[in-house]
């Protein structure tokens, strides 16, 4: 796996303190994504979500952890029992200690949460020259323009502009503020199979990925939105008739 590969978001996922004042106005020139979650009656496209977890767990679980998921929560994006368990099983947890007082692991199970990739955060810092990369779980909520600055930062990589300097170690992006960041390209061509046969391009990797940290920060949504709707049409229904109810009381009264 490439290096940079274990760095996936690095950059994205930078901390407050990182993000430069002017962001905010960058954000707001982010080329827009037509999202199948957005809107009032949007939902999460399942297919597109599922490809995002494969992305998740060959690239960016390398490095960076959802401590808020369960392995069982994949349901919400259409994976059944059997599949969710096999998925769980592929990594080992600590299962405690045994009747002789010594520590064990054991193979994940569907209530268990997703596995970090390191056992604490002073190991994350030390495997990644002293930054912590930060928990994907609400990270789409975290940050300034959500799944746009999310895709667009990871589709945004490119050569510099002609006479612009960059400093040492740095990777321009068109969308990042000031457009230099740390992170190196984290996502290319074919970098994962997908196993429904699609074509693994860079903007469909992030494209998916996307789709699933938007599940993952927004599990709720798709319920949400139904209950507004249902609130909705019982608010107009409610007007009607109490609309229908005042006409009938004052119709005898001269006006």
């Amino acid at each position: 796996m490439r290096p940079v590969a274990l760095a996936l978001f690095a950059g994205l996922l930078a901390g407050p303190a990182l993000v430069p004042a002017a962001f905010a106005q960058d954000a707001a020139d982010l080329p827009k994504q037509n999202w199948s979650f957005a809107g009032p009656f949007g939902t999460y496209d399942r297919a597109s979500a599922q490809r995002g977890f494969q992305v998740y767990k060959e690239v960016c679980s390398a490095c960076h952890s959802m401590k808020l998921v369960h392995y069982r929560d994949l349901s919400g994006i259409g994976f059944d029992a059997k599949q969710i368990a096999a998925i769980a099983a592929t990594v080992e947890v600590s299962g405690g200690v045994n009747d002789d007082g010594e520590p064990f692991n054991r193979p994940g199970l569907p209530s268990d949460m997703f596995k970090s990739p390191f056992a604490n955060d002073n190991a994350a810092r030390a495997a990644n020259n002293g930054a912590l990369p930060p928990d994907q779980s609400v990270l789409l909520n975290a940050r300034e323009g959500g799944a746009d600055y999310i895709y667009d930062l990871l589709t945004g990589y490119a050569d510099p502009p002609a006479g612009m300097t960059m400093g040492d170690g740095m990777n321009y992006n068109k969308y990042f503020p000031g457009h230099q960041i740390a992170m190196g390209q984290p996502l290319h061509d074919d970098q994962v199979v997908y196993s429904d046969g699609t074509k693994a391009t860079i903007e469909q990797e992030a494209r998916d990925v996307t789709t699933f940290l938007a599940f993952v920060a927004n599990p709720e949504m798709e319920e949400r939105k139904r209950l507004g709707a249902k609130a909705i049409i019982f608010l107009a229904l409610l007007t009607g008739v109490t609309y229908a109810v005042k006409r009938r009381v004052w119709a005898d009264v001269d006006h």
